[in-house]
């Protein structure tokens, strides 16, 4: 029996890991299952995670209203293969060996879900992507 290679593990980053790091560990988890290991945090995070993301996620059946807004850890930072930083500016700590991207994305914090829903979209396009790249699908 073959060895199974080691997951791939993401890390999603944004300021308050309330909304767009949310949603992207949220279709990251959501379209890969087991096949990739996903975390999200914030540099400083919120209370909550934001009404409209949730509403907009649900929207697609997507249930993310149990989660909470993480801290950022140097310990995360160091366990990920891939960091996704989404406007958090300078406050994420960097590893050599690590691979960054950073996706310029409008921050959906104070805004309602229709305001939400095309930030959410783009967050799927770049999530499946990432997916094909890092963990394709078995083909059969």
């Amino acid at each position: 029996m073959p060895d199974t290679p080691p997951r791939p593990s993401v890390l999603f980053v944004c300021v308050h890991n309330a909304g767009r790091s949310q949603m992207a560990a949220a279709f990251l988890t959501h379209l890969a299952g087991d096949r990739v290991q996903v975390r999200s945090a914030g540099s400083a995070p919120a209370d909550t995670v934001n009404p409209a993301v949730v509403e907009a996620l649900a929207e697609i059946g997507i249930d993310i209203s149990a989660e909470v807004p993480k801290v950022l850890t140097v310990e995360a930072v160091r366990a990920s293969d891939v960091v996704i930083t989404m406007g958090c500016g300078d406050t994420c700590p960097v590893f050599p060996g690590k691979r960054y991207l950073d996706w310029r994305l409008p921050d959906p914090a104070g805004q309602g879900v229709d305001a939400v829903r095309p930030i959410r979209d783009e967050i799927e396009r770049r999530v499946r992507a990432l997916l094909d790249e890092i963990a394709p699908t078995p083909r059969a």
